[in-house]
């Protein structure tokens, strides 16, 4: 028996305080979600391996971890990724309900994979979908939400680094889908090499990146014909929505973690952290009736905990032993977390606790 409490690689406890503040940071998002009208969803752990990615367009399951159900024999897989799941309820259990239709969720993720850069494989999630649109008002929404939501979990220091998926398909429709597979990934890598030996008209897209501003002044004037004005017309309404809140940049061709986002995507980003924090976009919901157009986002609460953005806080009332119980009560009721001595020899610093009751009063020790 292995009593040394080990876990597997990419596991790990998470004790208190930090527990709590997983638990707060939590709260805080869906309680933002919540005055925008996004109500909370609860899907399990596990479902039939098919199901699980076959809700949204170009997702799948490769990163779930796969097992048979003893009882239907057939293959389940833990979930890699919440959004799919919301998708399928919002596709078949919702599909009465009026579009669009707004949705929150806070859980346990697990991959069959880390990668170096998250290490980790059991992650928690928290996000918003809005099924049913995936308009410029649809998107300001969701982002508001999304940099609102970090703001009350007492996140500083936020960025916003905005993409556009499907740029290379609307500047190249006629373009053969190996070739255009190809460009894709040369203008991902910034390989201007490999995008020169493809198409050199392709270039001036790897310049495009950088703040918002000068980005997107780039990008138009690369926009000759016009193709995407519509589109960048969108995407500056979108920025303006959190302007002046967050730091905003442009990287148009960047799809590594957006393979299944359609006309706009985006990351979030914090000072202190390695790598996202967060990350969203509009993509299509497979249902009965056909695709479904959608945009939402989902937050990566372990980097935003390890890094300590959201503060880990210990304020706890000792309550020494003989103290009458209807006084704990009311103190509880005001929100105090007492902590009643069991007996004569229990002491506030045993409790970790950062304040005792003395002569009815709470005293900071």
């Amino acid at each position: 028996m292995n009593m040394n409490g080990l876990l597997p690689e990419g596991f790990h406890d998470r004790l208190p305080p930090h527990a709590d503040a997983a638990a707060a940071l939590a709260r805080r998002v869906l309680d933002v979600a919540r005055l925008y009208g996004y109500e909370q969803v609860d899907p399990p752990l596990a479902e039939f391996e098919e199901s699980l990615g076959a809700r949204l367009k170009a997702g799948s399951a490769k990163d779930a971890v796969r097992f048979t159900d003893p009882v239907s024999r057939r293959t389940l897989a833990i979930r890699p990724d919440i959004t799919a799941q919301v998708g399928r309820i919002a596709a078949t259990r919702m599909a009465h309900h009026p579009r669009p239709v707004r949705l929150s969720y806070a859980g346990q993720v697990l991959k069959l994979r880390a990668s170096q850069l998250r290490p980790e494989r059991a992650m928690q999630q928290v996000g918003c979908e809005l099924i049913g649109r995936d308009s410029v008002a649809a998107v300001r929404e969701i982002v508001t939400v999304a940099v609102e939501a970090l703001e009350a979990a007492g996140v500083p220091s936020l960025a916003l680094d905005f993409t556009l998926p499907d740029l290379v398909e609307q500047l190249a429709p006629d373009m053969a889908a190996t070739q255009l597979a190809a460009l894709r990934e040369r203008l991902d890598a910034k390989d201007a090499a490999g995008v020169a030996a493809i198409d050199p008209a392709f270039l001036p897209l790897i310049e495009a990146a950088g703040p918002f501003e000068a980005a997107i002044a780039r990008l138009r004037a690369h926009d000759s014909a016009g193709v995407l004005a519509s589109r960048l017309d969108g995407l500056e309404e979108v920025a303006q929505a959190v302007a002046g809140r967050v730091s905003l940049t442009l990287d148009p061709t960047e799809r590594h973690g957006f393979e299944y986002q359609s006309w706009i995507g985006f990351s979030l980003f914090a000072r202190g952290v390695r790598g996202e924090i967060g990350r969203g976009g509009s993509y299509s919901v497979i249902g009965a009736a056909g695709d479904e157009p959608a945009v939402g986002f989902s937050l990566f609460a372990d980097p935003i905990l390890d890094a300590q953005l959201a503060p880990a806080e210990r304020r706890r009332l000792f309550v020494p032993y003989g103290t009458d119980a209807d006084a704990a009560a009311l103190l509880r009721a005001a929100g105090w977390v007492a902590v009643a001595a069991l007996d004569p020899e229990d002491s506030a610093a045993a409790q970790l606790c950062t304040h005792e009751l003395r002569d009815g009063m709470p005293v900071e020790l």
